[in-house]
């Protein structure tokens, strides 16, 4: 991995996800099974390979902090609310893209500090596009392992705008997007915690997220996001934050890139009742 302009935990975390990646495209290129866990959403060999990969790693950095993972029952909220600094890990966000074999679907490490994401790193196995981001160290593209780091940014709204949007799941919301940015927009489908980081690196504006979704799936590229300038905001306009209470699951959210728009008033103003 060639010499990373930021902090030696973020490359050690950004380490840990090239090997998680490593050990899903083990998996990728062979014939495999998909099981189905209590709610119903899919998991396979390449999810627990790249959980225990990711646990093992952050077990062995020099400060050792709590772990929360899809793959992993979570301690108990009693327990939880004690935290300060926590791990928040999707071993692999777009199981479904896994298994459609698309490419679409990362590996999430995220570090949540006082209910904040302040470290992130999103891969992308397939392509070898790594995301990396560290409170007040900007955020950072890598292309291929052992590439060079390239600044991102999220840019000001285009016209028209583009909006990212799901690949896999409905809810987009276009009432909702249509109050907030006008009728005229350019969609943009792609799966997993990717859709972020096109808002990130400033090749989107907008992603919408109607239902449900999980703090595990949104925390890294949040922390992406938000070095690179941009924002993920709940619908009263908020910034999402972790760790909230006994529930995983997240409100409905918007990313957005251009902090120039007071996006709080527009949502105060929106109609939220329609889907």
């Amino acid at each position: 991995m060639s010499q990373a302009p930021f902090s030696h935990l973020l490359q050690q975390v950004a380490s840990i996800a090239r090997d998680a990646g490593e050990a899903i495209l083990v998996v990728y290129g062979e014939d495999f099974e998909v099981e189905r866990k209590q709610d119903h959403s899919p998991v396979t060999a390449a999810d627990l390979a790249a959980q225990r990969v990711i646990t093992a790693g952050l077990g062995e950095l020099d400060e050792v902090f709590p772990v929360i993972s899809e793959e992993a029952r979570a301690a108990p909220w009693s327990q939880r609310r004690e935290w300060q600094r926590y791990w928040l890990v999707d071993p692999l966000d777009g199981t479904r893209e896994f298994i459609k074999r698309n490419g679409e679907f990362t590996v999430n490490i995220a570090l949540i500090e006082n209910h904040q994401p302040v470290l992130g790193v999103v891969l992308a196995p397939v392509t070898g596009e790594l995301y990396a981001a560290a409170r007040g160290e900007g955020a950072w593209l890598q292309r291929e392992a052992g590439g060079p780091w390239q600044r991102i940014a999220a840019r000001g709204m285009a016209a028209p705008p583009a909006v990212a949007g799901s690949r896999s799941h409905g809810g987009s919301g276009t009432f909702l997007l249509q109050q907030l940015i006008g009728d005229d927009y350019a969609s943009m489908p792609l799966g997993s915690s990717l859709k972020f980081c096109l808002v990130a690196r400033g090749d989107a504006d907008v992603y919408l997220r109607r239902g449900a979704t999980s703090e595990w799936d949104t925390a890294a590229a949040q922390a992406v996001l938000e070095q690179a300038g941009g924002a993920v905001l709940d619908l009263a306009g908020d910034p999402l934050r972790y760790n909230r209470g006994d529930s995983l699951i997240n409100p409905e959210f918007i990313a957005v890139g251009d902090l120039s728009i007071d996006w709080k008033a527009r949502l105060q103003a929106a109609d939220l009742d329609v889907p």
